[in-house]
């Protein structure tokens, strides 16, 4: 529960609920289908930990494509690496952007106007089924699969299969994966599902304080394996790219991530598989 001061937008787009409030704990916030998104006070959190476990773990990533990510986080985070030359954003909603430029700014921070950036608006499934061009890295950060959400196709086989044909010799993808506590068959279903279609994958959770749980990541590799770094290949590596204005993500950091509880390790071999005729859906 949080406490709110006002509702600054209320908008029901073409694809779902957009609400930006202001709140006494976690300041502007954003939800979207009535789940919080991200907030002015703990969003890097969520972002840094998405983003720099695999862009630190690419020796060279040049080229980056972020599904979802509409409210600039995601982008802003990647652009944060001098090796990008290019990074394309693909998000469906439109009204997700333009409220997100008008009333949170901060999340942004200029992204959408970095040269270095593309924006499409587009179905992410479409686009990377349809798709001829390579990437570096793939960063998926798109609402929850919730029944009849529109994510619930970007967490089964098919999707990560299709996926893996667009990336590099040595690319990396990373999701969101849910809470590992609220919705655990669902972080382990995904997690088994990129499984089966990458030979190395791997997970880690952070706490999200707005979210109330430990959420949690998925990546699959045709290359490095971001658990395989230590905390001095990732200080050494952000301090070369001058990355040093991170909130929550260094080296020991990076370390702790990859703890999990014993519970939950258990349970990673006991999710099942989401394909498109069976997706698996976080409880609404």
């Amino acid at each position: 529960m949080h406490g709110i001061k006002r509702i600054i937008f209320s908008k029901k787009s073409r694809v779902q609920y957009i609400d930006v409030i202001e709140t006494y704990d976690y300041g502007l916030m954003l939800i979207l289908d009535g789940k919080v998104q991200s907030t002015i006070r703990d969003e890097y959190f969520y972002h840094e930990a998405l983003v720099h476990p695999v862009m630190t773990a690419h020796p060279n990533p040049e080229k980056v494509l972020i599904i979802g990510g509409g409210e600039g986080a995601t982008l802003r985070e990647v652009l944060y690496h001098p090796t990008v030359k290019q990074a394309i954003m693909v998000d469906i909603d439109i009204d997700v952007i333009k409220c997100s430029k008008e009333y949170l700014p901060q999340l942004s921070n200029g992204a959408f106007e970095d040269k270095r950036a593309n924006l499409i608006i587009s179905d992410g499934r479409k686009f990377i089924e349809s798709c001829r061009e390579k990437f570096d890295v793939i960063i998926i950060d798109v609402t929850d699969p919730l029944e009849e959400g529109p994510g619930q196709f970007l967490y089964t086989l098919e999707f990560y299969e299709a996926i893996k044909n667009i990336l590099n010799d040595n690319g990396i993808m990373v999701t969101q994966a849910t809470s590992i506590y609220y919705s655990t068959y669902c972080f382990t279903t995904i997690y088994r599902t990129i499984k089966k279609v990458f030979e190395k994958v791997g997970c880690y959770s952070t706490w999200i304080p707005s979210y109330d749980s430990m959420w949690g990541f998925v990546y699959g590799s045709k290359g490095p394996d971001p658990k395989s770094l230590n905390k001095d290949d990732i200080d050494t590596i952000l301090n070369q790219r001058k990355l040093l204005n991170t909130n929550y993500y260094n080296g020991k950091i990076h370390e702790k991530i990859f703890i999990l509880p014993k519970e939950i390790e258990k349970q990673l071999e006991k999710g099942g598989i989401a394909t498109d005729k069976s997706p698996t859906f976080m409880p609404a």
